[in-house]
């Protein structure tokens, strides 16, 4: 998930397209024209009356899963499964879904509200994702089925649910990034599959931790410049193989 404002000085308009209540608290989706690009409309969630993700700039969520998709070599074949814990705005889902490689896409999403919200088609990518034969999208607790005994084994597991893992979201995640629950998660991946970690910070101690229990771990940066607030912003992602 994206956690950088994309500038509230540029707001034209702003359409409130839901408020409720969440387990997590209160969950806002809105919309907003830009004033300094009247041809632009910004899709906003906003969790607790802070800033939590936008359709502005999404390079790293969907290089979560195109750079995670291109550490999965040949030998795995041409129908590839993704598991994607954290739908959001779509955009991670979406991204695996452009490589022919893929088969099916699978994405757990801990809040019923943000389902609802594409099944109701009020997120930018609802229509065209509603209408992949491909993807499937349920309710539950990524942390929770990760590490539990897995049942099904993927290709490709990406994480985009916590700001990082030093900055989470709720209590779901308590386990999930230490050795025990990193090795859990392990056996939901083929052997040679990918696990790939969104964060919008560096993080040793994952990294760290991760060496710990997969191969071929690598740490990469994605930057983009935000015109809105003329800032650059990074964010960080973590990758690891099962061994074969």
């Amino acid at each position: 998930m994206t956690r950088r404002p994309s500038g509230n000085e540029h707001n034209l308009s702003i359409e409130i397209l839901a408020y409720e209540e969440t387990g997590l608290g209160v969950l806002c989706l809105r919309r907003r024209d830009l004033l300094s690009r009247p041809d632009v409309s910004v899709t906003e969630v906003t969790l607790n009356h802070e800033f939590l993700m936008s359709s502005y700039l999404t390079e790293s969520e969907r290089a979560l899963s195109a750079r995670g998709l291109a550490r999965i070599d040949d030998v795995a074949g041409p129908a590839l499964n993704v598991l994607v814990g954290g739908f959001g705005l779509g955009y991670t889902a979406n991204e695996a879904l452009q490589s022919s490689r893929v088969s099916t896409v699978e994405v757990v999403e801990y809040l019923p509200q943000v389902i609802a919200w594409f099944q109701d088609n009020l997120i930018p990518l609802a229509a065209k994702l509603l209408s992949e034969q491909r993807l499937r999208v349920t309710q539950g607790d990524i942390y929770h089925r990760l590490t539990s005994p897995s049942t099904k084994t993927f290709d490709l597991i990406v994480i985009d649910v916590d700001h990082s893992p030093q900055d989470v979201l709720g209590n779901q995640s308590c386990g999930f990034y230490t050795e025990q629950g990193l090795t859990n998660t392990r056996a939901h991946l083929v052997p040679g599959g990918v696990l790939g970690i969104w964060s919008y910070a560096e993080d040793s101690p994952l990294l760290a931790t991760m060496k710990e229990v997969f191969c071929d771990v690598e740490v990469e940066q994605v930057s983009a410049w935000n015109d809105l607030i003329n800032e650059q912003i990074t964010d960080w992602l973590f990758f690891g193989r099962r061994p074969r």
